[in-house]
């Protein structure tokens, strides 16, 4: 870790209006601004804390020093810290600089190979309105990201400074633009012979060979290279100041031209740092690009000509009117009107060719924008050149991404795929964006570094799937492991795990979602029987109703005439044991007890996937419509305890009445849904009125709506047999009932929830992903505000 004061560039005063803006703009990017906090300030508003900041900066006038503080607290490599260990690292750190009372805004960024936070600090005091200056800032900054790093198990950073301040920028620059400076290229090429030279003349032979010459400048020396570029030779070592070389060689003397050969071949001029990878053509058209941004200034005058043409050419048009106008022999009210309608049409021509020239001057910079090598790299990487991001792969890594990963032993290469792609980083990293998921892609492993949408997880399997084929190595937490295997299941994708019980997991939850996808809690291991219900009437539930009523007219030992399937019973016989009480629920229960008769279902009836065996009364497994009721006949008995029919105390045998309802139900009385027909003989009270859920009424009206035409996702009643992970959709009152709303795609789930989870709900932002488990239980998931 390592924390870093950024001062105003060029030694102009900062403004905290425009860091806060480039710390919270998203810059076209959808991986980059994460968590925004605000302290102390009286809103939680960035807007409005960014004005009470500027408000609270005006109350001190006597200071003329710089009122902001920039402070950026970056992360090695692959070290991603949680929300709360940021939080806490962004309050001692300020504190340590005596900015814990002061108002400050900080932003998380996760576009780029290291996790960093941008603080922006006001240093005028809220209340006092004195300026605090940190004194030292530099080595109590190292002291406390050390402390930090071993209190909160950070990865660990090199705090003590061994290079001097003008070697340190020239590193950082060699770093951020992967091109060698001036500096290096001496250290690497000339520092070693340098120490060898005995005298001035020898010096100055051994830099002129090299393209280089050694000068005073004011009380040091510095060394010019033929391009133009300088640096202190003290910079290039301590070895080599004034003194030390005065010490060694005697007092300087000036290079003499006719005793010194320069060399015409041999020199130093900016390009690209070693790195075992040919960049001579790219480099090339690299500095093509650079020379065409001087012609920058041309555009820019080519369109302001061509502005103000089209502005004098829409008054020439307005007078032309006017002066028509003017003769016409109308009434004067009539030329006032006409004289209004010619003054607007005038000014909205003005300001469309404002608005056009603006944008074609935003166009202009973007086309001819000074880049540096890197940033190059970066853009012609995202626009697809391979050669580009091969180029920004080779530099050398310093941390190797950690965390939630996929990978497999054989590397295909770049594949094309249908996720978007976010952004480049500056080492070759590609960010993908599937869901409210952040796919990274190093060239080596496929990295999940934010969210865990199902969909999110799906495309990631199957970029890895197209990269390293069938066989995928999942590293990560236990958490992580889990939702890869129910998202490589749900998908149905044809890929395995090398980890035997993740794999394992997988094919136990392939096999789960098969039988809960098929109907009737049944499910088919032979072609032919789906085949044969597919041949009767279709897929699915009619299908499968159709062939149970098919076999049971052939009659036993019988030919069906369609299939050609024999145990088929004629038209009107009574369905063998097995094809009775085929509900949907009826899968639930190892074996089912018929009253009637001798008949039994035998060991070979039961499908295989039952789990418990043993006897189960069939009166307790019909289906609870919870919309509808059968109507007793009026004179059944009534129960004690409740006033109801048929309702008997807990812990009591049914009466007979109530027992095989499954086979019984042609002895019930007539059942009515809705209201009766003026003069039907039914009355009143048994008639039945079906009732809809708050949850259901909500479901109709948006549907209602959504058929009309309005612009409305699908609505839906929540299934409990779904569980997952939901976006928050927002939360409704019906009835005094709450429901909350949860997204999946495009399609909205409604959910009856208590008031305690709704009050905690009314707290978190739209968008936030929250977990649902199979009983109903909400659960937030994911960084918060």
């Amino acid at each position: 870790m390592i924390a870093k004061h950024v001062p105003a560039k060029g030694g102009s005063k900062s403004s905290f209006a425009k860091l806060v803006k480039y710390m919270i703009a998203p810059l076209s990017k959808y991986e980059r601004v994460g968590t925004v906090t605000v302290t102390n300030c009286h809103s939680d508003c960035v807007t409005d804390a960014m004005l009470e900041v500027l408000n609270t900066q005006a109350q001190n006038i006597r200071s003329k020093a710089d009122k902001t503080y920039h402070l950026i607290v970056s992360f090695r490599s692959g070290d991603l810290p949680d929300a709360v260990v940021l939080q806490a690292v962004e309050k001692r750190i300020c504190a340590v600089l005596g900015f814990a009372d002061h108002q400050r805004i900080s932003a998380v960024h996760h576009d780029t190979d290291h996790l960093h936070v941008h603080i922006a600090i006001n240093k005028v005091h809220p209340t006092r309105h004195t300026m605090n200056e940190p004194f030292n800032a530099y080595f109590k900054l190292g002291q406390i990201c050390a402390k930090l790093e071993a209190e909160f198990a950070i990865e660990r950073d090199n705090h003590t400074a061994t290079k001097l301040h003008g070697e340190s920028l020239a590193k950082d620059m060699e770093r951020n633009t992967n091109v060698e400076s001036l500096l290096g290229w001496v250290q690497r090429e000339c520092s070693e012979r340098m120490h060898g030279a005995e005298t001035w003349a020898e010096l100055h032979q051994l830099l002129s060979e090299n393209g280089l010459e050694i000068r005073e400048r004011g009380n040091g020396l510095v060394i010019l290279s033929d391009s133009g570029f300088t640096v202190k030779a003290s910079s290039v070592g301590r070895e080599f100041s004034k003194s030390s070389l005065e010490r060694r060689l005697g007092v300087f003397v000036r290079p003499v031209d006719d005793q010194v050969s320069r060399s015409t071949s041999k020199g130093y001029s900016k390009r690209p740092k070693p790195a075992g990878v040919d960049t001579i053509e790219l480099f090339a058209r690299y500095t093509t690009h650079q020379q065409q941004a001087g012609s920058r200034t041309d555009a820019w005058s080519q369109a302001v000509s061509r502005k103000k043409w089209l502005i004098e050419d829409a008054k020439r048009t307005a007078r032309l009117k006017r002066a028509v106008i003017k003769s016409m022999t109308r009434s004067a009210l009539v030329k006032k009107i006409l004289y209004k309608a010619t003054s607007k049409t005038l000014q909205t021509a003005i300001r469309e060719i404002n608005n056009n020239y603006r944008y074609e001057r935003q166009e202009i910079y973007k086309k001819f924008q000074r880049r540096s090598w890197t940033d190059w790299l970066q853009t012609e990487a995202m626009r697809g050149d391979e050669e580009a991001l091969r180029v920004l792969r080779a530099r050398p890594i310093l941390g190797a991404m950690k965390g939630n990963t996929l990978h497999g032993p054989a590397n295909r290469g770049e594949r094309s795929c249908k996720v978007h792609k976010d952004s480049v980083t500056k080492s070759g990293t590609i960010i993908y964006i599937a869901g409210n998921c952040a796919i990274r892609d190093d060239g080596h492993r496929l990295l999940i570094s934010r969210g865990s949408d199902p969909a999110g997880l799906a495309a990631a399997l199957q970029m890895a799937a197209a990269r390293y084929g069938r066989l995928i190595s999942v590293n990560g937490t236990t958490t992580f492991k889990g939702q890869i295997a129910a998202a490589a299941a749900s998908a149905n994708l044809d890929i395995c795990f090398d980890d035997k019980a993740l794999e394992l997991r997988r094919q136990q939850l392939v096999v789960i979602s098969t039988r809960k996808g098929k109907p009737d809690g049944h499910y088919s291991n032979s072609k032919s029987e789906q085949t044969d219900r597919r041949r009767v009437g279709g897929s699915g539930r009619a299908a499968a109703c159709a062939s149970a009523r098919s076999r049971a007219r052939a009659g036993p030992g019988a030919i069906h005439a369609v299939s050609g399937k024999s145990h088929f019973g004629k038209i009107g016989q009574a369905p063998p044991p097995e094809s009775r009480n085929g509900m949907r629920e009826l899968s639930e229960f190892g074996l089912v007890h018929v009253t009637q008769g001798s008949e039994v279902l035998l060991p070979g009836h039961v499908p295989d996937h039952m789990e418990h065996e043993g006897s189960q009364s069939d009166y307790e497994l019909r289906r609870n419509s919870g919309r509808s009721r059968l109507l007793e006949p009026s004179d059944a008995s009534h129960a004690p305890e409740c006033g109801k029919p048929n309702i008997a105390r807990v812990g009591a045998a049914p009466p007979p009445e109530s027992r095989d309802r499954l086979r019984a139900l042609s002895g019930l009385t007539t059942m009515v849904i809705g209201i009766p027909d003026k003069g039907s003989p039914i009355p009143a009270s048994d008639v039945l009125r079906p009732t809809i859920s708050p949850a259901g009424k909500y479901v109709f009206e948006r549907e209602q709506k959504r058929l009309n035409g309005f612009d409305i996702p699908k609505h839906s009643e929540y299934s409990f047999l779904k569980g997952g992970v939901f976006s928050y959709a927002g939360i409704r009152v019906v009835e005094g009932q709450a429901l909350v709303l949860l997204r999946h795609e495009d399609e909205i789930n409604v959910l009856e929830i208590d008031k305690a989870t709704a009050s905690k709900l009314k707290r978190k932002s739209l968008g936030q992903q929250l977990s649902v488990s199979a009983t109903g239980a909400v659960t937030a998931k994911g960084r918060g505000r």
